[in-house]
């Protein structure tokens, strides 16, 4: 563990040329999305990084993890997709760490696919927020993360239309490419017919233990369906990870020397030098 810390000390990460835009989703819950979008968001802007994340999941679990406010008055993504807000009206500093700011999700967000569904160019009113956002900014961000819910609806499909890339969490458990087929064929279709710069860049083991056998084979399946997007690093079960949400903070705020924040901080890097590669 020392080493592990020094190693990731020692290191400076590389910062993109330009913003990448990341869409995290799994059609699946339960498989350590928000949890994997919110910690290497802070893991990213722990190491200078600019970061901005999106909250489009009803729930609201990334904002409550960065320690945003997401009662129903607050402008929201809802706000900025069904009433045209401009994104920066929406945009939060999270309390831990002044590079990472959030544009919360609210309950409204609940019934947005419904009020999308009858809109004029409704699968790309969060690009063409997001582009206006980013076009106006001297310093943008050098990501953003787009954390979506576990569906593959309207606000998923506006996800997938303003993102260049996709990130994948996979649960080292039953069943772990489970419906996976369909959201590649989703994102097919989206590349064909939405956003031909889509791509599946990066494919996030998390979960993992390593006493039992079911974990070990999962990654060994995964890393052979996916064997050039399947990072290193791979995400243990930890109780501190679920925890820290509880108390309205990443596991990189909340126990920074903790497996699962090591674990974040060193897919955060990897993420980082590939996207530099």
């Amino acid at each position: 563990m020392a080493r592990r810390r020094h190693a990731l000390s020692a290191q400076e990460l590389p910062l993109p040329a330009r913003t990448r835009i990341l869409t995290v989703v799994n059609q699946k819950g339960g498989v350590g999305k928000t949890t994997s979008a919110v910690n290497l968001a802070a893991a990213l802007a722990q190491g200078g990084a600019r970061v901005l994340v999106l909250d489009l999941d009803p729930q609201g679990n990334a904002s409550t993890a960065l320690g945003i406010d997401h009662h129903a008055d607050v402008i929201s993504t809802y706000d900025v997709l069904i009433d045209g807000e401009p994104l920066s009206t929406a945009i939060a500093i999270s309390p831990q760490n002044k590079l990472l700011q959030v544009v919360p999700s609210t309950i409204h967000l609940a019934g947005a696919d419904l009020e999308l569904a009858g809109m004029e160019r409704r699968e790309h009113r969060l690009r063409e927020a997001l582009d206006a956002h980013l076009s106006s900014l001297d310093e943008p961000p050098h990501y953003v993360f787009i954390d979506c819910p576990p569906s593959l609806g309207l606000l998923t499909i506006n996800a997938f239309t303003a993102a260049t890339e996709v990130l994948l969490p996979i649960q080292c458990e039953y069943y772990a490419l489970e419906g996976v087929s369909q959201l590649l064929d989703t994102i097919s279709r989206i590349q064909a017919h939405l956003n031909p710069k889509l791509i599946v860049s990066t494919v996030l083991l998390t979960m993992f233990d390593g006493r039992t056998l079911l974990s070990r084979q999962v990654v060994d399946e995964v890393r052979a369906h996916f064997p050039d997007q399947t990072l290193e690093a791979v995400i243990p079960r930890s109780v501190r990870v679920s925890e820290a949400p509880g108390y309205g903070q990443t596991v990189i705020a909340y126990d920074p020397n903790s497996p699962g924040a090591l674990s974040y901080r060193e897919a955060a890097a990897e993420i980082a030098r590939r996207g530099t590669a």
